[in-house]
């Protein structure tokens, strides 16, 4: 009998195939198989000019890749406002996440990571914060469409299914690629639309 293939390696494949397509030809996924070597040589892009404002945060889930985030962009230059958690004792996600969301949306901070355990409940605090464009983005690929596609402003993570290292790439690329206005910014400015939309409504 055949060996059986689990799903976690059949989407792990996936991913690598995916990434590999789109920097034709250059490694990008190497992290997930990697984890801990990546977690100490994963390269997050160093600011250029005066330095740049991240907010970081997470739940207890997310705590230990938040840390690790928090001390790789300080280590690149960036001025990090940590919003906490501060342990990894049982929190609200929400709490963490509004906070991230909230330092962008005011101006204080450029960008905004937030951490939990699968990244979606973060992405959906965030979102509820006008003028935010969070993404929650488990592979290098959707890190850089939701950046030129969405301009996302907030990334948010999920500890419990990815690595280190993968996070760290995941970073990488999202605090790399640029927006790209040319194609794609009268669909994007229709978010914001919507979003006001909605906003006179409950005025």
């Amino acid at each position: 009998m055949g060996a059986v293939v689990s799903e976690e390696l059949v989407r792990d494949v996936v991913r690598r195939v995916v990434d590999a397509m789109y920097d034709a030809g250059t490694e990008t996924a190497s992290g997930a198989a990697s984890a801990g070597a990546e977690a100490t040589t994963a390269a997050i892009p160093a600011t250029a000019g005066p330095p740049v404002a991240i907010a970081i945060g997470a739940d207890h889930g997310g705590f230990e890749l938040k840390q690790l985030i928090g001390r790789r962009l300080a280590d690149a230059g960036y001025v990090v406002h940590d919003c906490g958690t501060a342990s990894p004792d049982p929190v609200d996600y929400p709490d963490f996440a509004h906070a991230v969301a909230r330092l962008v949306a005011d101006g204080t901070c450029r960008w905004g990571i937030a951490v939990d355990g699968a990244g979606i409940g973060s992405c959906m605090v965030a979102n509820k914060v006008p003028g935010v464009r969070a993404a929650s983005c488990h592979d290098v690929t959707s890190a850089r469409n939701s950046r030129e596609h969405n301009h996302a402003n907030v990334l948010t993570l999920g500890a419990r299914f990815i690595g280190a290292g993968l996070a760290l790439e995941i970073v990488d690329a999202w605090l790399a690629t640029p927006w790209g206005p040319d194609r794609h910014a009268a669909r994007v400015a229709k978010i914001g639309e919507y979003e006001r939309r909605y906003l006179k409504a409950g005025a």
